[in-house]
């Protein structure tokens, strides 16, 4: 049952992490985890936030033993196409698509980052984002509302936000 939450999990390691190896390490350690505390699943939120939090915490562990490695932070599934066929420049326009994204990634911290992806890519609500993340909604609100109007600023200006919400 824990382990149909993989694939969220992993996109969550991995928009923290930010290495395709160690989201997968934390893939596995969350689902070992989540499986040993079954028992302690109170049911007053939902199985997926409950799993999810335990996500969050892993990558952030994780984070924490290789700070000080060196690594690329870079690493995301590049677009790909599956059409040989597939029209040049409508690929090219994917590829391009995929580095603006990852540079935007890449400029946020690691919580801003999460609460982006657990919201736009998982589809969580904000109470549960709050609960996987261990911050008040408010503070969730407040982190969205300032991305969206860096976002809004850099479209206008032609620039990538940080992650506080600026333009640079």
């Amino acid at each position: 049952m824990i382990d149909e939450f993989a694939p969220s999990i992993y996109r969550t390691a991995l928009a923290i992490v930010r290495d395709s190896s160690l989201a997968e390490d934390v893939t596995q350690e969350t689902i070992i985890r989540a499986w040993e505390a079954y028992g302690s699943f109170r049911g007053d939120g939902s199985m997926r936030g409950w799993v999810l939090r335990i996500a969050h915490n892993q990558a952030v562990s994780a984070l924490r033993r290789v700070r000080d490695e060196a690594w690329d932070p870079t690493q995301m599934p590049e677009a790909e196409s599956n059409d040989r066929t597939a029209d040049p420049e409508h690929l090219a326009q994917l590829i391009g698509d995929c580095a603006e994204i990852r540079e935007v990634l890449d400029r946020l911290d690691p919580l801003t980052r999460s609460i982006l992806v657990l919201r736009e890519m998982e589809g969580l609500s904000y109470e549960q984002i709050a609960e996987a993340v261990g911050q008040p909604v408010p503070t969730i609100r407040a982190r969205l509302f300032r991305l969206r109007q860096g976002f809004e600023k850099s479209r206008l200006n032609g620039q990538t936000p940080d992650s506080s919400g600026e333009g640079r």
